[in-house]
């Protein structure tokens, strides 16, 4: 088996050097394996990259050509899935599950465009996991190999079977590794709806449950799109690439990028080549010197490339760092580039109803970006003059926008409400990953308003300055945009405004899943031994019942009562976030004018159908 040597830094003696078996160096790094650990609560999650890791190889086996169907079932904590496609090698089962750099995609005469190249993730997943079992069928016959914690349980020999080609693979994440964790049947589906977009006439059985896609990338715009489009959607495909586009009245750009079948959520090269192309074509096609801007506002838009041998930024492969298609092949830049001056001026030439769609729209946007192109001049300016480090921000060290440091997606923005709430976080919180971002009272309700308002008032425009998302969200500056505000009804309040702001001016930054909820507890409760601090009211009888007789209950009426001391334990390692989500369902239009719109009958009634009374504390 491979093995990994580690260097001690402290006491550089013979002694402070150490081998360590491959399983125990991923026990010890897990994070440069399957990056955090998390308990399933998110959606990059640790769980959910050893089920990504499981299902990429058999997702590369339908690549190329090998099984239409993949079964996936999860129960009590515990994962399995087969797909049927050729089956591993017989005699190379124990070494494909538990040695490491050990595959059959390096030679890329058998896997051209494949997910995993490095021969690690299966292994991860072996190493993570306290009992983990894989079994092949191969031509009518059949090897399977247990194990616990990556050692060798038991190996069967080789029979026959009539069982059809595959690799099935059975796996318990290790409780050691992920504490208290839970799958989540919304993230799998998530995960599971991109891998048949993406591979349409494949078939995924979730738990008895179908997923299956006809149209591709398409039917994933659709499913995601949550203001109605204002031309059908572009769909453009060949061999090595699909991309699908459209325009719909919502600020900010929206984009979904995949590599050989792999979300990458941070983009790369591709989505950049198709960011700048896209423009070139519609600029050239228009014969307008139109702002690449007012293109690309409102833009939803998807893009797929197969690449051979592809080279991502980290092992979570969420970024394609690859500069070209291939070995022998052209650059990304140009392959993405030829493709859409050939398909995507093509299509608009044989479409004049898109076209024509697609011109008004670039024109309002322009026309409104010039109507405040003063504003916009003198609120920076503002920003500037406001010195943003010393007045509204306590920044922080390290930014997500910073390039190539793993850290950064640690880094996150608190924004709260009062000095003394911003003063109790600034206390505590880490000052290299954490910011702090201070309100003056209630937000202005800006449902119905234009991105003008953005700049006239001081707040969002501060704000706006803040997170460095003027111009899209390459620039963000924090991974988590963090709502910190009292759990009362004027916090609430404050809470909707701020995601009302974000909705009307910023969605892609909640479908881009940076928005989340700070929860902080309700109540402390504690005895002379100990300490609970309780979120809910059911979390505060569980305490009091534990506590024994007569402990010593407080209940926290706003942040700014929790000392900087105890703060720390609410924003630290434990932290407890709610994402703000969107769903397909979720018409931004419909719901901003449900919620923030005029006080009409049908909201009073769900106020008071959905009000929850509180109990006194005796």
């Amino acid at each position: 088996m491979g093995k990994e040597e580690v260097v001690i830094p402290t006491n550089y003696e013979e002694d402070a050097i150490q081998t360590l078996e491959w399983m125990e160096h991923i026990r010890q790094r897990p994070g440069m394996y399957i990056g955090k650990l998390g308990d399933g609560a998110h959606a990059d999650d640790g769980i959910y990259i050893l089920l990504k890791e499981v299902l990429d190889n058999s997702i590369d086996e339908y690549m190329m050509g090998y099984g239409k169907t993949i079964e996936v079932k999860i129960e009590e904590g515990s994962v399995f899935v087969r797909d049927y496609g050729r089956g591993v090698p017989l005699s190379k089962v124990v070494d494909v599950s538990s040695k490491m750099n050990t595959g059959g995609k390096f030679d890329s005469k058998a896997f051209k465009k494949s997910v995993g190249l490095n021969g690690v993730g299966i292994k991860a997943v072996n190493a993570l996991s306290s009992y983990f079992v894989i079994e092949s069928c191969r031509e009518g016959e059949k090897k399977k190999v247990e194990y616990n914690r990556a050692i060798i349980k038991e190996e069967q020999k080789i029979v026959k079977t009539t069982d059809a080609n595959g690799t099935a693979i059975f796996f318990t994440p290790d409780k050691d590794v992920f504490k208290d964790y839970t799958y989540k049947d919304e993230y799998i589906e998530a995960l599971l709806k991109n891998y048949v977009f993406l591979n349409s006439g494949l078939t995924i059985i979730y738990n008895g449950r179908k997923f299956f896609s006809k149209n591709g990338l398409v039917d994933l715009l659709n499913e995601n799109m949550t203001n109605a489009p204002l031309y059908p959607i572009i769909q453009l495909k060949s061999e090595d690439i699909e991309i699908v586009i459209t325009h719909s009245n919502q600020y900010g750009e929206e984009y979904y990028s995949f590599v050989n079948g792999q979300h990458t959520t941070q983009g790369g090269t591709h989505l950049s080549a198709f960011k700048e192309h896209v423009c070139k074509v519609i600029k050239e096609y228009f014969n307008k010197n139109f702002e690449y801007s007012d293109i690309r506002a409102g833009v939803v838009a998807a893009i797929s490339v197969k690449v051979e041998e592809p080279v991502f930024e980290s092992q979570t492969k969420t970024k394609l760092g690859s500069k070209d298609m291939g070995p022998n092949g052209p650059t990304v830049n140009k392959f993405i580039g030829d493709f859409l001056k050939k398909e995507l001026d093509n299509f608009l030439h044989k479409h004049q109803d898109v076209s024509d769609a697609l011109l008004k729209k670039i024109m309002d946007s322009e026309k409104e970006r010039k109507a405040i192109a003063g504003v916009t001049k003198l609120a920076r300016e503002r920003a500037k003059k406001a010195n943003l480090h010393n007045k509204k921000l306590r920044d922080c060290r390290i930014h997500f926008s910073d390039a190539k440091m793993r850290q950064t997606e640690d880094t996150c923005i608190f924004i709260t409400e009062g000095d003394s709430a911003s003063g109790s976080i600034t206390k505590s919180r880490d000052p290299n990953l954490q910011a702090v971002f201070s309100l003056r009272g209630k937000p202005l309700n800006c449902y119905g308003l234009t991105k003008k308002i953005v700049y006239e008032n001081e707040e969002f425009n501060l704000l706006q300055a803040a997170l460095n998302i003027e111009d899209g969200l390459d620039g963000l500056r924090y991974n988590k945009v963090i709502i910190a505000t009292d759990a009362d009804v004027d916090g609430m309040h404050i809470r909707l405004l701020l995601i009302t702001f974000f909705l009307q001016f910023f969605p892609d930054l909640i479908k881009g899943n940076h928005v989340y909820i700070l929860q902080t507890p309700l109540f402390r409760v504690r005895n002379k031994q100990k300490t609970w601090y309780c979120y809910s009211e059911e979390e505060r009888i569980a305490a009091m019942a534990s506590a024994g007789k007569n402990p010593e209950i407080t209940r926290f009426k706003g942040l700014g009562e929790i000392s900087p001391d105890e703060f720390k334990n609410f924003i630290g390692k434990d932290i407890r976030l709610d994402q703000v989500t969107m769903k397909k369902e979720d018409l931004v239009k419909d719901m901003l004018a449900f919620y923030m719109g005029k006080n009409t009958m049908e909201r009073q009634n769900f106020i008071i159908e959905n009000l929850v009374v509180e109990d006194d504390i005796a």
